[in-house]
């Protein structure tokens, strides 16, 4: 992809915040009271039959939408109502993003259990899709510290449910990207935090090492004798791998900064050994958004004269986005960079997958040699510890959370790449992943594009089951269909 500045100023595009801290004051119940009559309000305007959906000015999905269908007023809905240091918990409206969320618990050394990587990513679009990060293998998913939630669905009603009351609901709803309805408010579990994070990072030069160490961090929790607060990983190459253990102290000798002129996933890169690092919480948390992992490079950031001249507010995955999503508008690489030369269009190769821990160098091999894409992140996955008291609660389904079956007991990993080749024809190197990562026994998030015939896509992503829920809470089809949402960009 190539750096294209749009013609109009920057603070047309972006009119974010800062990327340092900033103090966020929740809104209070009465505030929230009023964001849902006004969501309820602009759901009753719409006319009968027509479709709905959220009225977003952000997005993190890598596909595309349907706009035929009407926007719902969900500007009242973007704060964190209350949070209680007491309980540990904090009721949070589903347009909420986690970086106003984390703002306004860290105040109190607390933390959401799990923390997707980049800032703009809802509260809501995390639980109803997929999000993981360094905690995830102890915390599993975000959607695993979620206590209660308020869910508006295709009748028009919000529907409150846990795992006491709407079970059914309850399960079904991670992964069903808005296809039966949307979160209005979230009761979530947070925890105690140290206001200082130590890195080690190890580098490993054998992908079946690298895998056996991730796996074994992963399952016992410890690395060293020592607790860990967090766990992902790097792959670079067959030759060059970065496990990242993180640790929570309450004192360093001083903390590394990757918003200026440091670039955070180089700083892993070391001949051999082990490298250390320290960084605030905060910083920990949004280490990977300040670049978008890697994907910065893409528009020159990384290159140390542009890095100087682009405005430190502004290097946030969110620019980023608006950026891409200029170059999709305008397919302005192609047409600038890549027609003249005579070079094919380039296929978007944006998928996170998963496969279980012992497929990791399996698939890691395969994807090295298949294509140039580097470098690779790898974060663990365990389901929390409990979570199976929910199979046949509510529903048939053995799987807890049925609409992405992973199994108690297991460590899965998130393998994440944002690339592309170049085009053969439209999605073939996806389908190619596809089949792939079938064949190994995975499955890969929805939130990019997916090509899964039908018969293949229930296989995966909880058979009929959609279809049962939707005919309970959405029977008039005001939402698109998962598979109509996620494979046909409904």
């Amino acid at each position: 992809m190539g750096l294209w500045w749009p013609y109009m100023s920057v603070s047309s595009m972006f009119s974010g915040r800062s990327v340092d801290f900033e103090r966020v004051v929740p809104i209070g119940w009465h505030a929230h009271e009023e964001g849902v009559a006004a969501l309820l309000d602009s759901f009753r305007r719409v006319p009968d039959g027509q479709r709905v959906r959220l009225a977003k000015t952000t997005s993190n999905l890598f596909r595309s939408r349907d706009d035929g269908s009407a926007g719902l007023d969900v500007e009242g809905l973007r704060g964190v109502i209350a949070v209680d240091p007491v309980t540990k918990t904090a009721d949070v409206q589903g347009m909420c993003t986690y970086e106003d969320l984390v703002d306004a618990t860290l105040p109190y050394g607390l933390a959401p259990l799990v923390v997707p990587q980049l800032k703009t990513i809802t509260l809501g679009g995390a639980v109803s899709g997929m999000g993981v990060e360094s905690t995830s293998f102890r915390n599993g998913l975000p959607h695993e510290s979620v206590l209660e939630m308020d869910v508006l669905v295709g009748t028009g009603d919000i529907v409150t449910c846990s795992r006491e009351d709407n079970v059914a609901l309850f399960r079904a709803f991670p992964n069903s990207y808005g296809s039966l309805g949307y979160a209005v408010r979230l009761t979530i579990e947070l925890e105690e935090v140290e206001p200082l994070i130590e890195l080690q990072h190890v580098r490993y030069d054998d992908l079946t090492a690298f895998q056996d160490a991730l796996a074994d961090a992963a399952a016992t929790g410890e690395w060293g004798g020592r607790a860990l607060h967090g766990l992902d990983a790097v792959a670079f190459s067959p030759a060059e791998q970065y496990i990242v253990c993180a640790f929570q102290v309450g004192e360093a000798p001083g903390t590394s900064d990757y918003t200026r002129d440091a670039v955070y996933y180089r700083s892993l890169q070391h001949p051999s050994g082990v490298l250390h690092d320290f960084l605030t919480i905060r910083d920990y948390i949004w280490r990977w958004d300040t670049d978008w992992f890697w994907c910065s490079r893409a528009f020159g950031t990384q290159n140390p004269k542009v890095r100087t001249l682009w405005p430190r507010e502004l290097r946030r995955s969110a620019f980023y986005w608006k950026l891409v999503g200029l170059d999709k508008k305008y397919d302005l690489e192609y047409r600038f960079l890549k027609k003249p030369k005579g070079l094919p269009r380039t296929e978007r190769v944006v998928q996170d997958i998963e496969v279980r821990d012992t497929q990791v160098a399996v698939f890691l091999d395969w994807f090295f040699k298949a294509s140039d894409i580097e470098p690779v992140w790898l974060c663990p996955i365990r389901l929390r510890d409990g979570v199976d008291t929910l199979a046949g609660v509510g529903l048939d389904e053995e799987a807890p959370w049925p609409l992405y079956p992973l199994e108690p007991a297991t460590t899965w990993v998130n393998v994440g790449f944002w690339s592309g080749v170049p085009e053969v024809e439209p999605g073939a190197f996806n389908k190619v992943i596809e089949r792939k990562v079938s064949a190994l026994g995975g499955h890969k998030s929805l939130y990019s594009e997916a090509f899964y015939d039908r018969a293949e896509f229930e296989r995966l992503y909880g058979g009929d089951l959609p279809e049962r829920m939707k005919a309970q809470y959405d029977p008039d089809r005001r939402f698109p269909g998962l598979y109509e949402k996620t494979v046909e960009n409904a």
